[in-house]
């Protein structure tokens, strides 16, 4: 079993540890080895173009970040905190974007851009991010409040605090960490994201996927394996960082739970 399970490890991973490998090679012929340098790297910081595409994807990931973050947490609040007749609905339409194919999410918007005569550009890319980044955040909070306990919220209330200053002073300093966890999701999904980009994307609009895409159709270069090796670098570093903080969420939960117990 063990063994079986480093197979699979070695295919997932054997790939992405070769392109970042040979983004260091000196050759800009990928099947063989001609030393060590990072001269690639310095050609992708003085490439314009690179440049542009590198800080629109940050632009577009920061503003879907905070939007998706601010919509995610309030619809998780509500499906939490109040029943309606068709929550389990609701709670279906929510998840949907997940569930749904990235190129029938693209092609959908598309046409709803088109239909509704919305120029395409960064703000269409931003619609579409927030679209599916929202459903990330009631997912992370949503299983973060039904493992909160809502003693700390009664005793706010009873003691005279207002909804919004029981919200404030309570219930979001305890869901902080899984706010956190949901904005770095949120903004690692963005930056990464090339199929429902490429279908809303406008001119001037590219985004550091859509560029990789655009040099891959002209062979796979030493650049690209750069360029590449930075988003997998940056990805990591953000996903590892929600992890903590999801699990530093729970860790703390269940931590005030045994000193209740206690």
């Amino acid at each position: 079993m063990i063994g079986f399970s480093t197979l699979i490890l070695v295919c997932l991973y054997l790939p992405i540890l070769i392109l970042i490998l040979f983004s260091f090679n000196k050759s800009r012929i990928n099947a063989e080895w001609s030393g060590f340098t990072f001269d690639w790297y310095l050609n992708l910081f003085n490439n314009p173009q690179v440049v542009d595409a590198f800080f629109n994807s940050l632009m577009i990931a920061v503003i879907t970040t905070i939007i998706s973050t601010i919509l995610g947490t309030i619809c998780a609040l509500a499906l939490h905190r109040y029943k309606y007749k068709f929550n389990k609905f609701i709670s279906s339409l929510v998840y949907l974007p997940i569930v749904v194919p990235d190129i029938l999410m693209g092609i959908s918007l598309l046409i709803l851009f088109t239909n509704f005569h919305v120029e395409l550009g960064s703000l269409t890319i931003i619609i579409a991010h927030v679209t599916f980044c929202i459903s990330y955040v009631v997912i992370l909070l949503s299983a973060r409040l039904s493992g909160m306990s809502v003693d700390l919220e009664d005793a706010a209330s009873d003691l005279g605090a207002t909804p919004w200053q029981t919200f404030r002073f309570v219930t979001l300093p305890a869901i902080m960490p899984g706010v956190i966890a949901s904005a770095l999701l949120c903004f690692t999904l963005s930056i990464d994201d090339f199929v429902i980009s490429f279908f809303v994307s406008g001119p001037g609009s590219t985004t550091l996927p859509i560029y990789i895409y655009g040099m891959v159709k002209k062979g796979v270069t030493p650049e690209i394996n750069a360029i590449s090796t930075i988003l997998i670098v940056t990805i990591i570093i953000l996903m590892v960082l929600s992890e903590m903080f999801r699990t530093k969420g729970i860790s703390n939960e269940k931590s005030k739970k045994n000193s209740y117990i206690v």
